[in-house]
C-alpha cells in the first residue's frame, strides 16, 4: 500500500450501494472500520471536529496496544453514535479522500453503520419520533393543540419528564410549532413575465420543508417576498413529504427511499417544466443535490431534479451574474455575523449567503465557518446534548465577537443553537437573531413583519397542501 500523503485531486464521493447485500454484512462492516479508523488514528487531524474522533482515539489510547487491533470491535459504535453525519472531515481535513486509493469516507462508513444498526436492531421511540417530522409537525400544529404543545416544549416540569422518559435533554430550546401553516398561508405570484438568465431558470418553484411549514413559516414568506420584489413567478411544489434527511441520519434507508418516491413525481414535473426549485433549508437542498443522487445513481430522475434544486443565495447570486437580480437596496443592516452551516457548505456552492449580503450597502458580514454541533435532531437527545454545546463553544465566541446588530445562519436549528450557547455564556449582547431571508428582505425596504390572517385548516392537511 502507498504511503502517499493525501491527494492532489478533487474529491469524488462514490455512490453508496446500499441495496447490494454486503452492505449490511456484520463482518465486512467491521473490517472496513477497522481499516479506516487504523488510518484516522495514524492521522488524527480530525480531532477538533466533533466528537466522534476523540472518542476513537481515546478508544485506542485505552486499549492494550494502543492500536486499533486491541479495540474491541463491539465499541465501534461508540464512535458511530456521537457521528452526526455533518461531512466537515471528508470536506475540509482528510488528505486521504477518495480518488486517493485508501479511499476513505469516514462520513459514508458511519451512515453504512447506522444503516446496519437500524435493519438489525431497527430504533428506539424517541429516535423515530425524531425523525418523522411530517407526523410531529401535522399533530403538533393542529389548532387546538399547537398552543398546548409549545407550552408544554417551555416547561420545566414538562422538560424534565421528557428527558427522564425519552431522553430529550431539560435543557434543550426546542423550536416553536405554528398554527399558520407556511403552505396554507403562502402567496405565491406566477403572473410576472418569465425571464431566463444564462445561469438561472426565471421561474422558481418553492419545496417549503417541514420546518419552514411547521415552525418557522415566516422564512418562507420572506423568499415569497424576496422573489415578488425580483418579479419572479413562483409557485409552490403540488404536494411534498419529509425530504428523508432525519430518516437518512438514522440508518433507515428503505424510509429514505419511501419518501424519495412520494416527492420526486412533484418535483421532476417542474423540473422538466424548467423551474428553479428552491429549499430555504440546507439540510433538505443537500438531500436532493447529493444524498439521493448518491443513494440512487441510476435514477434519471433523481438526477434530473438534483440539477434543478438550488440553495436560495445560490439562484440569486447567479441571478445577479445574469444581470437580472434586483439591488436596490434601501436599508443597510449594519454588522452581520454570519454562520455557514455544515450542509450548505457541503454543497461546494461557496459563500453565497455572504457574498449576496455583502452587496447591501453600509453591511458587514463577519463569516464563521465552523460546525455548530448541533445537527437536525443529534443535539436534542440527553446524551448528546452537553458534547453539542461543547463542540459549539468556538462558534459561539467567534458569533460575539464583533458585537454584531445581527446573529444569522441559514440552518434556524443552527442559530436558536447558537443563541442558546450565546446566552448561557452570559454574554450581554445585542444582536437579533434572524434568517439571512430576513435580513434581504429587510434590506431590501420591507421590515413589516408578516401579517397573515388565521383561518382554521380543518383540512387534516394530509398532502400539505
Amino acid at each position: 500500500m502507498s504511503t502517499r500523503e493525501g491527494s492532489l485531486e478533487a474529491p469524488k464521493r462514490h455512490p453508496l450501494d446500499w441495496k447490494n447485500a454486503e452492505f449490511y454484512d456484520q463482518d465486512s462492516l467491521l473490517n472496513e472500520m477497522e481499516r479506516v479508523f487504523d488510518i484516522c488514528q495514524g492521522c488524527r487531524r480530525c480531532v477538533n471536529l466533533c466528537t466522534a474522533f476523540p472518542r476513537l482515539f481515546d478508544l485506542i489510547d485505552e486499549s492494550v496496544t494502543g492500536e486499533i487491533d486491541s479495540v474491541e470491535k463491539s465499541k465501534f459504535g461508540e464512535v458511530v453514535d456521537h457521528c452526526y453525519l455533518c461531512d466537515m472531515c471528508f470536506m475540509t481535513k482528510c488528505p486521504y479522500v477518495p480518488p486517493h486509493e485508501w479511499n476513505v469516507d469516514f462520513p459514508h462508513l458511519m451512515l453504512r453503520a447506522k444503516a446496519v444498526k437500524f435493519k438489525n436492531k431497527g430504533a428506539g421511540f424517541r429516535d423515530k419520533l425524531l425523525s418523522n417530522t411530517d407526523l410531529m409537525g401535522k399533530l403538533a400544529t393542529i389548532p387546538v393543540v399547537v398552543q398546548s404543545v409549545n407550552t408544554i416544549n417551555k416547561s420545566p416540569a414538562a422538560r424534565k419528564l421528557m428527558d427522564t422518559s425519552l431522553g430529550i435533554h431539560a435543557d434543550r430550546k426546542l423550536p416553536e410549532y405554528s398554527a399558520k401553516k407556511f403552505r396554507t398561508h403562502a402567496k405565491t405570484n406566477d403572473s410576472f413575465t418569465v425571464t431566463d438568465g444564462e445561469r438561472t431558470p426565471g421561474k422558481v418553484a418553492i419545496y417549503a420543508t417541514c420546518y419552514v411549514n411547521y415552525n418557522e413559516p415566516g422564512i418562507g414568506h420572506d423568499l415569497l417576498k424576496i422573489l415578488a420584489h425580483n418579479e419572479i413567478p413562483t409557485c409552490l411544489v403540488e404536494q411534498e413529504a419529509c425530504c428523508g434527511m432525519p430518516k437518512l441520519e438514522l440508518g433507515d434507508l428503505q424510509a429514505v427511499e419511501q419518501l424519495k418516491n412520494k416527492n420526486i413525481p412533484f418535483l421532476l414535473k417542474l423540473a422538466q417544466q424548467g423551474y428553479a426549485i428552491l429549499s430555504a433549508v440546507p439540510s433538505c437542498t443537500l438531500m436532493y443535490k447529493q444524498e439521493l443522487p448518491l443513494l440512487f445513481p441510476d435514477d434519471k430522475a433523481v438526477l434530473t431534479v438534483a440539477a434543478a434544486m438550488f440553495d436560495p443565495f445560490e439562484y440569486l447570486l447567479l441571478r445577479n451574474r445574469d444581470e437580472l437580480l434586483k439591488t436596490d437596496f434601501r436599508q443597510s443592516l449594519g454588522t452581520v455575523a454570519y454562520h455557514i452551516p455544515c450542509h450548505q457548505r457541503v454543497q461546494n456552492i461557496g459563500r453565497k449567503t455572504r457574498d449576496m449580503l455583502q452587496l447591501i450597502p453600509n453591511t458587514q458580514v463577519n463569516v464563521v465557518e465552523r460546525c455548530s454541533g448541533h445537527d437536525g435532531t443529534w443535539g436534542v437527545k440527553s446524551e448528546y446534548f452537553s458534547d453539542s454545546m461543547k463542540i459549539g463553544r468556538p462558534v459561539f465566541k467567534q458569533m460575539t465577537a464583533s458585537n454584531p446588530d445581527y446573529i444569522s445562519s441559514d440552518c434556524a436549528i443552527a442559530a436558536r443553537h447558537i443563541e442558546q450557547g450565546i446566552d448561557e455564556m452570559g454574554h450581554e449582547y445585542k444582536a437579533q437573531k434572524l434568517h439571512p431571508l430576513t435580513l434581504l428582505r429587510i434590506a431590501y425596504g420591507d421590515d413589516k413583519t408578516q401579517e397573515i390572517i388565521f383561518e382554521p385548516d380543518l383540512s387534516g392537511d394530509a398532502n400539505l397542501k
